[in-house]
């Protein structure tokens, strides 16, 4: 039996241990000259990964991994219903975790509610491994009680929840990492993982570009469902990140970046990008 704060020991040193490999290559093998320095950027994105981490320690302080354990005691979901266990569970349970955050994200992107709040993400005016973290804590807790449905839902084994939450989060700032990768390497990862070059498309301020590469782990997803985009129209080096001059540059602010879900609802302009009234 797992304890929780073993658990947290693990995620957390994980964690630190890709962002730390992932910083180091960023500043040896940057893959773009950022345009927008560390010292104007990360203060804000450090300060949502601060304060989401405080709210979701004290709103759901068991995780996701407590959530596996419940499920599992109790005999809850699917996998509990029919008595499976094992690697076939876990395999399984992996799968359909990373299928829902993929979905997740889809669901952010579609139903204007849900864009309102994951815009500040978007707002970053570059991508590395800090824009990994920077979510809104609505945003946050929102994708923990989805995510805990999921798993309560499946009822699968608690070392493949586990592995997920450690594989999610270590992919999630692999996958922002300003990191220039050989372009067959990366050709070969993305056979069956998100690489840095595949979801920086996602962070172009041309809606067909950032409609596309929803994956945070497996690349399959896109694929699967028709929203995967090879390269940016413009190329990455030219490539325009956030989400225009009208709302980017404000978005450096801590507490302007912590209002923008408030702020009037952003107005896609078809194939172009995305306005924004700031009014």
């Amino acid at each position: 039996m797992f304890e929780q704060f073993d658990i947290n020991q693990i995620r957390m040193a994980c964690f630190a241990g890709i962002f730390l490999v992932m910083a180091l290559l960023e500043a040896g093998l940057p893959r773009r000259e950022l345009k927008s320095g560390r010292l104007k950027r990360w203060p804000t994105n450090w300060g949502f990964i601060l304060l989401d981490s405080l709210l979701v320690r004290l709103i759901f302080p068991i995780g996701g991994v407590g959530l596996a354990l419940l499920a599992q005691e109790r005999g809850w979901g699917l996998f509990g219903t029919l008595g499976w266990s094992g690697w076939g569970a876990g395999v399984i349970t992996f799968l359909l975790l990373d299928l829902a955050v993929w979905f997740q994200h889809l669901a952010s992107h579609k139903v204007p509610l849900f864009w309102r709040v994951h815009r500040v993400h978007h707002a970053d005016s570059e991508v590395d491994a800090t824009t990994a973290l920077r979510f809104h804590p609505i945003e946050i807790l929102l994708s923990f009680v989805w995510k805990g449905l999921v798993i309560v839902a499946l009822g699968g084994p608690v070392e493949a929840v586990l592995i997920f939450e450690i594989v999610l989060n270590a992919s999630a700032v692999f996958g922002h990492a300003n990191v220039r990768i050989p372009r067959r390497l990366d050709w070969l990862l993305r056979l069956v993982i998100v690489t840095p070059d595949m979801h920086r498309v996602h962070h172009s301020v041309i809606c067909r570009e950032t409609d596309s590469n929803y994956g945070f782990h497996l690349s399959v997803w896109d694929r699967l469902f028709g929203t995967y985009i090879d390269q940016p129209e413009k190329g990455h080096d030219e490539m325009e990140i956030g989400l225009g001059p009208a709302m980017t540059p404000k978005a450096h602010s801590f507490p302007f970046s912590l209002a923008i879900p408030f702020f009037d609802n952003a107005q896609r302009k078809s194939g172009k990008g995305r306005s924004w009234n700031g009014k």
